[in-house]
């Protein structure tokens, strides 16, 4: 395991100061374009310059409107010019996060593979990242990297990496490990977490979610240990209220120090399993686990006495959506033991449209119409389509006996927000839809 986290605290210290709303002043000015290719010589240059103040929530929470990009103060800094920027994003000033993705040294790794992603060490201020959205039952997230190698086709997150300015479809083909996570995170947790949240009047501790825009346990996880070394610093507490969401097995690696947290903090964990169909899944989701091995790190972590449940989100309108594959999926989840069943339909960020709807045109045909008059200009599935599947989600939870997560049931007040589809006469035969984003 590579060390792109510091395990001695007391040789990392942390101060905490003002800083300005632009983070261009925190790094030298370079005259020449500049990406994360062409990174500083000296990685002991990067580590001394940490301090950015880009890692916030909002690069780490679902939006809670369309992603404004780019419209920081750009008249200082380095210009990226990659040839695959977009042309609206090319000769931009580089400052916050994507200054400090551009200096960003290259992460040792010992996988020989041509379609490796490449890595880089990613010198970050927070690990523990505020979140404000409405939309989401919790108060802070945990995102040991930037950046994910499963690929999935639908990912929302892709718009993250436009933080750094970069394109969307290179979510899956850099990907930023963060450094120093353990110092961090113990810093952060006793300065910045509150056992007593605003949102509940006192009544419960502020709720930690990890993997929301990464998954914690990708490929890479095998290496460098973020993951690991975040949940290592959060067994050392006692009290807090934390989830993990994950599409990977590999997971149960960790049972040993997830127990450790269940033993003194409320944890559960969250596998996601989409559709049970092997092939399909290979489609939408081309570098995660197969269903199968999901479901077996479910049965493994409730044996060993976790909480554990599984997300069937999305629910991708006309593809994993037809008359009994949700149903197969919570069926399958119960038998391993999972205590609660969710699913929310499709939510598609401009950047992620971008690189789904072609996907759709190409693999799909019958259904790209469809999928472009619904989503060309709107993330969201009509109304009445996320109320159907809102109600199908609730009658299998009702049939097999599952649960809300329980953090969600917590704070959740506001009534899910996504729907269902009324295909047109080409796409009728493949209707057999319906479920809800709980957030």
């Amino acid at each position: 395991m590579f060390p792109v986290h510091s395990p001695w605290a007391s040789s990392f210290r942390i101060r905490r100061r003002h800083v300005s709303p632009t983070t261009a002043g925190l790094f030298p000015e370079r005259p020449d374009a500049i990406g994360p290719k062409q990174v500083v010589q000296s990685p002991a240059r990067t580590e001394d310059q940490r301090g950015s103040i880009s890692d916030r929530a909002t690069t780490d929470c679902p939006p809670a409107s369309r992603i404004q990009s780019g419209n920081q103060d750009r008249k200082m800094g380095p210009v990226r010019n990659d040839a695959v920027a977009p042309p609206e994003r090319a000769n931009t000033r580089l400052v916050g996060i994507a200054r400090l993705a551009a200096f960003s040294p290259p992460a040792e790794t010992r996988r020989k593979s041509a379609e490796k992603p490449e890595y880089f060490v990613l010198p970050v201020k927070s690990i523990l990242n505020r979140c404000d959205s409405n939309r989401v039952p919790f108060e802070w997230t945990i995102n040991p990297y930037r950046g994910c190698e499963f690929a999935c086709k639908y990912c929302y997150a892709r718009y993250t990496h436009e933080y750094m300015e970069l394109d969307g479809s290179e979510f899956e083909k850099k990907i930023y490990v963060k450094k120093d996570a353990a110092p961090l995170l113990a810093w952060d947790v006793t300065h910045k977490y509150s056992y007593e949240s605003e949102g509940s009047g006192g009544a419960r501790p502020d709720h930690i979610a990890i993997g929301t825009a990464t998954d914690p346990y990708q490929p890479a996880e095998k290496e460098y240990g973020v993951t690991r070394a975040c949940l290592e610093e959060l067994a050392k507490r006692e009290g807090l209220s934390i989830s993990i969401i994950t599409k990977s097995n590999q997971i149960v690696r960790d049972i040993d120090v997830l127990l450790r947290i269940a033993g003194r903090s409320n944890l559960g964990i969250d596998i996601t399993i989409t559709t049970l169909r092997a092939g399909l899944t290979r489609l939408l989701e081309p570098r995660a686990p197969r269903p199968d091995l999901r479901l077996a790190a479910v049965k493994q972590l409730c044996e060993a006495g976790l909480a554990v449940g599984v997300s069937a989100s999305p629910l991708i309108p006309g593809i994993t959506d037809h008359e009994g594959d949700l149903e197969a999926v919570a069926e399958a989840a119960k038998k391993a033991g999972a205590q609660w069943f969710f699913s929310g339909v499709l939510f598609l960020m401009p950047s992620s449209a971008k690189q789904f709807l072609p996907f759709v045109r190409e693999k799909f045909p019958r259904l790209a119409k469809q999928y472009e008059q619904w989503f060309a200009k709107n993330g969201y599935a009509p109304e009445e389509y996320r109320r159907k599947a809102s109600e199908r989600v609730a009658r299998i939870r009702e049939k097999y006996g599952f649960r809300s997560r329980p953090w969600a049931e917590n704070k959740r007040t506001a009534t899910c927000s996504q729907l269902s589809l009324g295909w047109d006469a080409a796409a009728q035969t493949m209707e057999r839809t319906q479920a809800c984003a709980t957030g």
